[in-house]
């Protein structure tokens, strides 16, 4: 049966969501063709996606209905070589794209791909949420920054509310349940207050679900999420030439989460048993307590366009509030009763502002420019507990706590970001377009690491930087385009947080405090329309280079030795485990194509795929080296820190020389589609369609050799009947259709380090037989009810 769909899937041709598709409100019922025109602002200015000489995903309103995307991590689903994830704290989100990795605890303010949100930036932790109520997401491939926002050496991602109507009155109310505890109700409300002037639009989602179904092994309270979100859009125009808008949302998320773990044996037959054997399908987690997270986030966005002369001035502003607070488990493995938390509680906050001018109708019948000016201001203060555990081994699996001592860790930090930009287009003849931006940065930054209220690190930034893109483009014919294009980037130093030793080596500073990052990147691509708009074919090259890019080490991070202050024992060292990060040279080398055909009435395929590799080339990164041979170990046990310290020396923590992957996603991926739709009668069409996210073989982190994933695929179908209107819809959906499970990251075994009360407060370490791991999502098999009025 497996095998039979899958079959009938690739039969039908080859699909992808994130190719081309006719934006328009998602359940609107349509026959129109997939591949009819669809409109994108990657250049600051309407046109066809065709007509962009770069990379670009759409993901439509209409998408995000048929495919039941409620959480914005989805996406990633349908848009290939692209991974969305969220911290399992809370603090904040990453998206990872063109092969190499990004990590937001790691890089500050500035990712790899920047996301925007009704064209202004703003932060992962954000965005990835619950999806309501939204027009189309632009997933915009390499280097971003002489037209917009803030340099970003992957891509961007843009997020567009749905916009108020001038005219009529209208909404939706959309309903989804599934089999494993998820409801989700969501809907919008258009009212023109004054009709051709002045409208509002309210929406909101209300969603409750079982996170990723992980849970204790003592019987614990289940997991859980609950998310409420509200928006309100107004929109203002009294004349022809002046447009005003403004919007609010408040999201408030509360959670409760496990650490989902695995016997170390599932993956290394050599490792110890576990008292209890869990297996990655199993989604266990030994915490014995539940971590509490919530998210409060607040955005305040606003805009004004005035217009005259075949002109255009716009002005974009936005602030953002996060108040965030969640808890650890330190006692990874789980030694002791109960478990041992540290508390974070962020509090960052973020202002942008953007003016810039651009042209209407084409000056002199030959350019298009935009210039502007951009100012963003970021503040992101941290406080968090960090315990100490103190307590004696009363068995060789089980423990004491004796007591706690926390220490109080703040950190403060601020930055200030101004740049000046323009990009100019000449278009030569009818088909021969040369365009060419520049950027330049003013940044700086201030920032201080306290441990009990002292000022153990401080930082600061003072960097102008110009950056470039360039691309030419020759149709031949309406039908057909090649394009090359080049760009760089520059992103600030970063000084990574997590480390509160308060006796550092220079190697250790180096790991934690890095130089700024450069790139440049050069495309070439074809894209061409044939068999009079049935058929689009897109394929592209790139190779890009890195200077300084900030590499975070996987899993749980290397062993160091960390000096910390205990009380009665003073300034002591013990062993920890820190995701450092390095400034390493790093070359990417990737092909990106898509296809989409319309068989006939009704029926298209589609087809996405991204290969990616990228490679550190002669890196110095942290490492576990325990046998100073320079090469990573194969760590299945913690050393102790009479080990670690004849290891590493008065240099804390240990580097080696390196020349491997850079990124621990799949360096191939790929998601076919397919839809037939036809008319049950008058009043009623049906439908059927399948998706196939595949993702080929990957080492995920290189350093360990235990977390290697095979290839797979995730099948989900879709069918249900709808108003030949789009008034209404129901549809019944599997998604994860086999139920296939595979571990996307693991760790080292996990380990417990502590305080040895019996031997007068030694540092001791635990190292237990189960692995923290993710894996990919549960199966679930739902309905979706829609109804919808006026204008939606």
């Amino acid at each position: 049966m497996k095998r039979l769909l899958c079959v009938l899937l690739c039969s039908s041709g080859l699909g992808g969501a994130g190719a081309p598709a006719i934006a328009q409100e998602a359940g609107s019922a349509t026959t129109t063709n997939e591949t009819e025109t669809i409109i994108v602002q990657a250049r600051r200015r309407d046109e066809d996606v065709q007509d962009v000489p770069a990379v670009i995903d759409t993901v439509t309103s209409e998408q995000i209905g048929k495919l039941n995307l409620r959480d914005f991590r989805e996406v990633a689903t349908i848009v290939p070589g692209l991974q969305l994830t969220t911290e399992a704290n809370g603090v904040g989100g990453n998206a990872r794209l063109r092969g190499v990795n990004f990590d937001v605890n790691a890089s500050g303010n500035n990712p790899t791909v920047e996301f925007y949100f009704n064209d202004a930036p703003i932060t992962a932790g954000v965005i990835l949420q619950q999806l309501y109520d939204v027009g189309q997401i632009e997933v915009q491939r390499g280097p971003q920054g002489t037209l917009r926002g803030r340099a970003a050496p992957s891509g961007s991602i843009t997020v567009g509310a749905r916009k108020p109507n001038l005219y009529d009155f209208g909404g939706f109310v959309d309903m989804t349940a599934n089999d494993i505890g998820t409801q989700n109700y969501k809907g919008a409300l258009n009212i023109p207050l004054i009709e051709g002037i002045a409208a509002i639009r309210v929406a909101g989602v209300y969603d409750e679900n079982e996170v990723d179904r992980v849970r204790p092994l003592n019987g614990a309270r289940d997991p859980q999420s609950r998310t409420a979100s509200g928006r309100i859009s107004a929109l203002l125009q009294p004349t022809d030439w002046l447009k005003l808008e403004g919007v609010y949302q408040r999201l408030d998320r509360r959670a409760y989460t496990y650490d989902q773990v695995a016997s170390f044996s599932e993956s290394n037959p050599a490792a110890p048993a576990s008292p209890v054997y869990i297996d990655s399908d199993d989604r266990r987690a030994v915490q014995e307590s539940a971590r509490p997270i919530r998210q409060v986030y607040d955005i305040y966005n606003w805009r004004a366009e005035g217009s005259a002369l075949g002109q255009v001035l716009i002005y974009q502003g936005q602030h953002y509030t996060q108040k965030v607070s969640s808890t650890a488990n330190i006692d990874l493995a789980n030694l002791f009763p109960g478990d041992v938390n540290q508390v974070t509680n962020s509090r960052p906050k973020s202002t942008s502002h953007e003016v810039r001018l651009q042209n209407q109708d084409r000056v002199a019948g030959f350019f298009d420019y935009v210039i502007g000016f951009f100012d963003n201001r970021n503040d992101a203060p941290t406080r968090l507990t960090s315990p100490t555990i103190v307590g004696l081994r009363t068995g060789a699996t089980t423990g004491r706590i004796i007591q706690t001592v926390n220490s109080n860790i703040e950190r403060q930090g601020e930055s200030h970001e101004r740049s000046f930009f323009g990009n100019l287009t000449a278009h030569l003849g009818t088909g021969t377009e040369i365009s060419g931006g520049l950027r330049h940065i003013d940044y700086s930054s201030d920032g201080a690491l306290l441990v009990n209220g002292a000022v153990i690190a401080t930082d600061a930034q003072d960097a102008k930087k110009w950056i470039y893109a360039a691309s030419v483009k020759h149709n031949f014919n309406r039908d057909l385009m090649v394009y090359a294009s080049t760009g760089s980037s520059w992103r600030p130093g970063i000084v990574t947080v997590g480390d509160f030793s308060l006796r550092r080596s220079a190697l250790q500073e180096s790991f934690l405090n890095l130089p700024a990052e450069t790139s440049k990147s050069y495309e070439i691509g074809v894209k061409s329309t044939l068999m009079g708009g049935r058929l689009r074919a897109n394929v592209s090259g790139f190779h890009q280079k890195f200077k300084n890019y900030p590499f975070r080490t996987g899993g749980q991070g290397v062993y160091y030795v960390n000096y910390t202050q205990v009380a009665g024992l003073g300034v002591v060292p013990n062993v920890t485990q820190f995701n450092f990060v390095s400034a390493v040279p790093v070359e990417v080398n990737g092909i990106e194509g898509e296809l989409s055909f319309d068989l006939m009435e009704g029926l298209s395929v589609n087809a996405v795929a991204s290969y990616a590799l990228g490679k550190i080339k002669g890196g110095n990164i942290p490492c576990n080296d325990l046998n100073g041979d320079g090469v990573p170990d194969t760590i299945t046990s913690a050393p102790t820190l009479a080990q670690l310290q004849a290891a590493v020396g008065a240099n804390n923590i240990a580097g080696c020389q390196v020349s491997q992957r850079a990124g621990f996603t799949p360096p191939f991926s790929a998601t076919l589609s397919s839809e037939y739709q036809f008319g049950v009668s008058d009043r009623v069409n049906a439908y059927l369609r399948g998706l196939l996210n595949f993702n080929g073989n990957s080492r995920t982190d290189p350093g360990n050799p235990f977390d290697d994933t095979k290839n797979y695929g995730l099948v989900n179908l879709y069918t249900g009947i709808r108003d030949p209107e789009g008034a209404w819809e129901v549809a019944l959906f599997a998604k994860n259709l086999f139920d296939t499970t595979r571990v996307l990251s693991q760790t080292n075994p996990q380990f417990t380090a502590y305080r040895n009360a019996a031997a007068g407060g030694a540092a001791a370490t635990y190292t237990g037989t189960y692995v923290g791991i993710t894996t990919t999502a549960p199966r679930e098999f739902g309905i979706n009810v829609r109804y919808a009025f006026g204008s939606r």
